[in-house]
């Protein structure tokens, strides 16, 4: 048994046995949980835009944030398997959830895009699943002002 430094009557208890550890300080009250809301689905405005068969140009959309799911099961897709090039077309059908007034996108609705809006929208999606955005802290050679640069491209052609 291990007692302090003080002396106690024999027989006698120490507040401070092994297994009692020392007496903590009450924690201190919690600060108020801030409740984060995580942004799951994003705008976006094909540059050229998805015309259907009655011949309407669909531009508005929005795209949800990927899961593992998502990005999962095209790879058991035949189509991909044969054509690992397939794999954007068959993940963009899944997380795009609305793109004008097309009742229900699908990898048949991505496959018959323009090669443009095809390649907005993958960087779009690189975009939105990398934490959000691509942006990088930069400062100025001439004056050293700190801005910052979108890496990714936010407009088809810039990088």
């Amino acid at each position: 048994m291990r007692r302090s430094g003080a002396t106690a009557a024999p027989g006698a208890e120490s507040a401070t046995e092994v297994g009692a550890g020392p007496i903590a300080a009450p924690a201190p009250a919690a600060a108020p949980a801030v409740r984060q809301t995580l942004r799951t689905e994003f705008p976006f405005q094909l540059p050229r835009g998805y015309v259907d068969e009655s011949g309407t140009v669909h531009q508005d959309g929005v795209m949800r944030l990927a899961t593992a799911r998502d990005e999962l099961v095209p790879l058991r897709d035949v189509r991909v398997q044969e054509n690992p090039a397939y794999l954007s077309v068959v993940l963009l059908g899944r997380v795009i959830t609305r793109l004008g007034s097309v009742p229900m996108v699908h990898d048949g609705i991505v496959e018959n895009m323009f090669a443009s809006d095809l390649a907005f929208l993958q960087d779009f999606y690189r975009q939105i699943n990398a934490e959000g955005h691509t942006r990088a802290a930069v400062q100025c050679p001439h004056c050293a002002e700190p801005f910052e640069v979108e890496l990714g491209g936010s407009r088809l052609g810039e990088s």
